[in-house]
């Protein structure tokens, strides 16, 4: 937050402190919703104004993750105008980009939520927005996959490749024997033939990377509730009901942190000028 602030500003606000000609000039300010969704990040607006300044007061007027009308009142702050200036379009960034991904991700969810299966983000994210992208996904949704690289063991295809043993069910296993015992083993299949060695190997989780709604309901058939289902690869939210395959546990996708679309939000002054 603190370098988001610093870059956006540069050396100094120039419009902020021309307009205001160094007075110390009080404000209020109200962040509005232009358009429906679900509100998620205003506690990380709240903290771009205290941050440029302790006298900034926020009152946050909805619920986190509550699907909210446009026209919507967010929050109001008080305080220095020059904070409120400078702080302004961090505060809309972050606030704007993880209500969108929460909007997104309850679209999906809304979907899957009937059929008992979770919706979950993955690690594409973007370069040092991930946790915020993450806590939006899990508003939006209710879930999350890992966080990070240390969170469980996931063996994809390109492990399967570089790794010395000689095939999926041994490479499974090997892992699995070196592991706590507190945690998950998720393994990648490609295809139906892999699912058998990648089962007898010890996987806890099978992830189904790209297969059709057929081939999803015939690994359901072949892994018999033996492992947690995923799937993941080729699901859009159009075509999202097609995977709705009794026996699926989790749908993963990385559109919510990739190509969601940043909520209309913006930020205007009710007073001034004293």
């Amino acid at each position: 937050m603190r370098a988001e602030l610093i870059a956006d500003i540069g050396n100094a606000d120039i419009s902020t402190e021309l307009a205001l000609s160094g007075r110390d000039v009080q404000a209020s300010a109200e962040v509005r919703l232009r358009e429906a969704g679900v509100v998620c990040g205003c506690f990380v607006a709240e903290e771009a104004f205290r941050q440029l300044s302790g006298e900034s007061r926020c009152v946050v007027h909805v619920p986190e993750g509550s699907m909210q009308p446009a026209g919507t009142s967010l929050l109001t702050i008080e305080g220095p105008a020059q904070a409120i200036l400078s702080a302004e379009r961090v505060a809309l960034n972050y606030l704007q980009r993880m209500s969108g991904i929460a909007t997104l991700g309850r679209q999906w969810a809304d979907i899957a939520r009937p059929a008992g299966i979770r919706i979950t983000g993955t690690r594409k994210t973007t370069p040092g927005f991930r946790m915020f992208e993450k806590y939006a996904i899990r508003c939006g949704t209710g879930f999350n996959h890992r966080m990070d690289l240390d969170h469980a063991v996931m063996l994809k295809d390109n492990h399967f490749a570089a790794s010395p043993h000689g095939d999926w069910e041994e490479l499974v296993r090997s892992v699995r024997a070196r592991i706590s015992h507190t945690m998950k083993l998720e393994a990648e299949a490609d295809s139906l033939a892999m699912l058998e060695p990648l089962l007898r190997g010890g996987a806890d989780i099978i992830l189904l990377d790209n297969f059709s709604p057929d081939e999803v309901r015939e690994a359901v058939a072949i892994i018999a509730g033996r492992a947690i289902v995923e799937v993941s690869g080729g699901v859009t939210l159009a075509n999202l009901s097609d995977y709705l395959v009794v026996g699926v546990d989790v749908i993963s996708t990385g559109t919510l942190s990739h190509s969601y679309r940043s909520l209309d939000i913006g930020l205007d002054f009710t007073s001034g000028g004293h």
